[in-house]
């Protein structure tokens, strides 16, 4: 039976605010890394004691990390989907993801504590620069595979619709065609090109650069167990994080899976 229209609606209302949810996080994450007009940002001056800040700000890390990484994985989907329905899954998976930066944003202790300034224009433009494209990367890579589903919006549209949700197809498009991970890669540019390196700052970008890393470990099993042989020829061929730059490898055949984000 076709579930009524106020439940339907209600359903695309949730994966709305959602996702606009995330939007406001996304940008507020750029100003927090970036400190851009935001209350307290990465690299804000000390304002308690340094072991206390540090094992806060570790604590709210690994919380963010395991809440990402556990909601993503196959077996959790199947037995959340028992008290959460399918069209709703992702958006709350985005909602909770929402809530843990939340969280990591308001509790977050500044260390203050310079490890590297640069001091050159030109040089500290540059990172600046490739901070920027780091953080463009990250947006890029979603909507090239698709944006809208990695956020939820498309199961409840289809839901709203009346639709059964189809998965999408494997396909690895401009930066896929580079590395696996461009999302990733996204990520590590945004944290670590910064022409001021704080304590607070680089416990960051270690703690989530070793997080990414075994994220990807995780996302790369559940890839080979979703798509097979397609994935395992495609990971042969394409390098994790690091380009070559002297030779791209041959695409994989049309129509096959493509990567996706936890």
């Amino acid at each position: 039976m076709k579930p009524s229209w106020l439940k339907r609606t209600a359903v695309l209302v949730y994966g709305t605010v959602c996702y606009l949810m995330f939007l406001a996080v996304f940008l507020y994450a750029i100003g927090f890394v970036g400190n851009i007009l935001v209350p307290t940002s990465i690299d804000a001056e000390q304002t308690t004691p340094l072991g206390f800040a540090l094992l806060v700000n570790a604590a709210l890390l690994s919380l963010f990390a395991v809440q990402h990484s556990l909601m993503a994985r196959p077996a959790f989907k199947r037995w959340w989907r028992r008290f959460v329905p399918d069209a709703m899954e992702r958006s709350t998976y985005v909602l909770f993801s929402n809530l843990a930066l939340i969280a990591l944003f308001f509790f977050w202790q500044p260390v203050g504590g310079v490890i590297w300034k640069v001091e050159s224009p030109s040089f500290a433009l540059l990172l600046t620069v490739a901070g920027v494209f780091g953080w463009c990367l990250v947006l890029v890579s979603t909507f090239l595979i698709n944006h809208f589903d990695l956020f939820g919006l498309r199961q409840v549209w289809l839901y709203f619709r009346g639709e059964e949700y189809r998965s999408l197809k494997f396909v690895t498009p401009g930066p896929y065609r580079l590395v696996r991970h461009p999302l990733y890669l996204g990520w590590l540019f945004a944290f670590w090109a910064t022409p001021t390196m704080t304590v607070a700052h680089l416990l960051f970008a270690l703690l989530t650069t070793v997080y990414i890393l075994a994220a990807i470990q995780l996302e790369e099993r559940d890839l080979l167990q979703f798509h097979g042989e397609d994935y395992r020829r495609y990971r042969k061929r394409v390098p994790m994080l690091l380009p070559r730059l002297l030779r791209v490898g041959k695409q994989p055949p049309a129509g096959s899976a493509g990567p996706v984000a936890g």
